[in-house]
């Protein structure tokens, strides 16, 4: 196992000295400006963006972009199989340029402690004063704030795009953020952003597309890394990166179904890569302290906290729209994967997000019209190989649970706390049920055996 630094600089005045905690550790420095003084990596696009839009964010706001980029780098470009022991938990520390340092200093230790939680690794975070030239990096705005009254994470997924739907249909005029660094990301946000566009004719779509990336040999001796755990503080950081320009608090959205949310083990195996806690309670609670303490004074909000993802499409305020263009969402958690068969990036049809996808769809009136890679009721499936692993678990929860609803309420506590949600204990309790009882009846007939 080894530990890695990365130092960013922003330019070539940026050359401040490091005192290093651990010198053996191995050190990447990763420019954030190229030859012409321009931010690179989609840092200056995003801005670029905002100004577009008429929003000039904070400093703290750009402060964390760059913090958040950082943390995506890192994440996607230090291999847990190699340079982690147990071939996951990596120790990484980041040496981040930011224009008010001595805030980012008070937060440090709780951030460090929230990117645990959420990736599973050890992070360390050093902040030092930007350049004087690079302390003011927001794009002046180019045309009259827009009227904005939330914000809205839009990522081409079905929940993200039942959430766009709702708040149009609610009279919100919602900025959309997304974060497509991902081609086929990208495909299936326009194809939705379109979708909506043509639906609501007379209201203005904003939407703010965040290309924020690092190319794959970016850290040296490691490959890049297959999961991509940090990237919701990425997400979330770009929303809050557009609300800190507004003038009053804005509410950033963040539409997840409650299964998928508390994504609480299917079985007592399913722990590190498959214990995602991308937009779990605890998580978001972290972060809404992290964004008061700096001075962000607008909250995440999941208001599908309580709802399955069935629900979720039951009670869409525009079901006509959901029925022609719920092929445009994109579930799959390993889409281009369809490669390996000659097909497109296309939903697997066996995953975690593909099976709950699948359940929730079950519950409309017209026929689930996505392709899905894997026909889960044509034969048995191999529980040892991916198109029958997840199902399998699936099915000891279904079977967990049924044997004693009442688990429910102690099951929901393993993916992490729920301290700051007591009074919504039940409620979690009941939609971790209901939402099995979704996936249940979708698997009724679904064969598995290792011995396939």
């Amino acid at each position: 196992m080894r530990r890695h630094s990365l130092i960013f600089r922003l330019g070539g005045g940026d050359r401040s000295r490091m005192e290093w905690v651990e010198p053996s550790s191995m050190r990447t420095q990763v420019d954030l400006v190229d030859s012409n003084g321009k931010l690179t990596h989609g840092i200056g696009d995003t801005l670029a963006g905002l100004g577009k839009l008429g929003i000039t964010p904070s400093v703290i706001g750009v402060d964390l972009l760059l913090i958040s980029s950082a943390v995506y780098a890192a994440d996607k470009r230090i291999n847990r199989a190699t340079e982690a022991q147990d071939s996951w938990t990596r120790e990484i520390d980041l040496h981040i340029p930011v224009a008010q340092p001595e805030i980012w200093a008070r937060v440090a230790s709780a951030l460090q402690e929230m990117l645990q939680f959420l990736t599973g690794d050890r992070w360390r975070l050093f902040f030092r004063l930007s350049p004087k030239k690079y302390r003011s990096l927001a794009a002046e705005a180019v045309s009259p704030p827009a009227m904005i009254t939330s914000c809205c994470l839009f990522s081409g997924g079905l929940d993200s795009f039942i959430g766009a739907i709702d708040l149009f249909h609610q009279g919100e005029s919602p900025l959309l953020v997304s974060h497509g660094w991902v081609a086929s990301d990208s495909k299936h946000q326009q194809l939705c952003l379109d979708a909506i566009t043509a639906n609501f004719t007379s209201v203005s779509i904003r939407h703010l597309r965040s290309r924020v990336g690092f190319p794959e040999h970016l850290v040296r001796d490691s490959e890049a890394e297959r999961t991509e755990r940090s990237r919701s503080f990425l997400f979330f950081s770009l929303a809050a990166l557009a609300v800190s320009g507004m003038p009053s608090p804005t509410r950033i959205y963040i539409p997840e179904n409650a299964l998928i949310s508390l994504n609480i083990p299917l079985d007592p195996l399913r722990l590190g890569a498959f214990s995602t806690r991308t937009t779990h309670p605890f998580y978001l609670a972290r972060f809404n302290e992290m964004l008061t303490s700096v001075g962000i004074l607008s909250r995440l909000d999941n208001p599908y906290r309580h709802m399955t993802k069935g629900e979720m499409v039951s009670n869409c305020k525009d079901k006509a729209l959901l029925e022609r263009s719920h092929t445009l969402t994109m579930s799959c958690s390993s889409a281009s994967k369809a490669r390996w068969k000659g097909l497109p990036p296309s939903h697997c049809g066996h995953c975690v997000p593909c099976i709950i996808r699948r359940a929730a769809l079950a519950k409309m009136s017209i026929p689930d019209a996505t392709v899905y890679v894997t026909d889960i009721h044509a034969r048995t499936l191999n529980s040892m190989k991916a198109e029958g692993s997840d199902i399998r678990s699936f099915q000891f929860a279904i079977h967990r649970l049924r044997s004693d609803p009442n688990r429910a309420r102690v099951l929901i506590h393993q993916s992490g706390p729920l301290a700051d949600y007591q009074t919504d204990i039940e409620e979690f309790a009941q939609v971790y049920l209901r939402g099995l009882q979704e996936v249940e009846r979708l698997l009724t007939g679904v064969s598995t055996s290792p011995n396939v």
